[in-house]
């Protein structure tokens, strides 16, 4: 038997510190996390297990090793199809949406991680999230090119393509954004969100670059994607950087769209201009805020309370929460 080498325990231990931090939180049957599973966080999540998985098989040295790599490759098979599942329980909605572009006709953000139903109402959160879906997509490109097959029959292709086209017209969406909350005064507002808009992009691009969603050439498993929908979304990301929206200066989910996980802009001196703008106007003593006033978490801020009154917004002024950032 060959002897472990350093990389490989050293891999076994991030292994230990994933199975404490994120798998002893997944539900044994639909393989979502918590009791109320969110799109994103259940992305993130998956991506953190895919990202071990492809490590195992690249450095396999023991059988244990492939065999680890296929267990986390079925979990992240199950959170994709489970959250494919959640999201196709409300295809009448995606119909709608493309139609009318109304914040109750989005599909929503979180369900329920034992059932995989709903649980809110179409107008009790802020669902419109266009980054969330996007990510989705995103991560489902990343993945089938990866060589895990999730869709299983044109019924799911029908409806990625109809994501697809849920999410092309991002660029002239308002959304409530990554935070859930629409723009800064926190009163229900949706409005145009640069993290949004460089998801959506990124997305676009990458389910459009794997095409082949069974890869075994089946034409009815090609995702169709506009190019000129792309160069729109780029077009007006580039226009609104550095700033997040128009009642952001700046935002941290930036972050996502000029880095990790969407990696959506070309030009390096935008890239560093707005990653220079969040540093000056967000990063704190510990961490990074999200935006400026964001009241969540804070001592002052009422928890009865989904949104806040106009008057309110200035009391959040330098007590804003900081959040962990390199």
């Amino acid at each position: 038997m060959r002897a472990r080498t350093q990389s490989g325990i050293k891999l076994d231990q991030l292994m230990v510190i994933v199975e404490k931090t994120i798998l002893c939180y997944q539900n044994p049957v639909t393989a979502l996390f918590e009791r109320h599973g969110w799109v994103r966080d259940n992305l993130y999540a998956a991506q953190a297990l895919w990202a071990m998985y492809r490590t195992y098989r690249k450095s396999a040295e023991l059988d244990e090793d492939l065999a680890k790599a296929n267990e986390l490759g079925f979990t992240c098979i199950k959170i994709m199809q489970s959250l494919l599942e959640c999201m196709m329980r409300q295809v009448d909605k995606v119909e709608l949406f493309k139609k009318h572009l109304r914040g109750s006709d989005s599909l929503h953000a979180k369900y329920s991680v034992q059932t995989k139903s709903s649980v809110v109402g179409d107008n009790d959160w802020g669902h419109l999230q266009v980054d969330a879906i996007s990510l989705f997509l995103l991560i489902l490109a990343q993945m089938t090119a990866s060589g895990l097959q999730i869709v299983r029959n044109f019924d799911e292709v029908a409806f990625v393509q109809n994501l697809v086209y849920y999410i092309e017209v991002g660029y002239r969406t308002p959304d409530y954004g990554i935070w859930e909350r629409g723009d800064k005064t926190n009163q229900g507002i949706c409005e145009l969100n640069a993290s949004s808009i460089g998801m959506a992009k990124a997305a676009l691009q990458a389910i459009n670059d794997v095409g082949d969603l069974f890869s075994d050439g089946s034409k009815g498993s090609i995702i169709h994607v506009l190019p000129d929908e792309v160069q729109q979304c780029s077009a007006v990301l580039s226009s609104v950087l550095p700033r997040e929206s128009f009642s952001k200066e700046t935002d941290a989910a930036l972050l996502t769209v000029i880095s990790y996980p969407a990696f959506a802009v070309e030009d390096p001196d935008l890239v560093k201009l707005t990653r220079d703008t969040i540093e000056e106007t967000l990063r704190g003593r510990y961490g990074c805020r999200r935006f400026l006033r964001d009241g969540y978490k804070t001592v002052l801020e009422d928890p009865n309370r989904l949104y806040y009154i106009n008057s309110e917004l200035q009391k959040f002024e330098n007590i804003e929460c900081e959040w962990p950032c390199k």
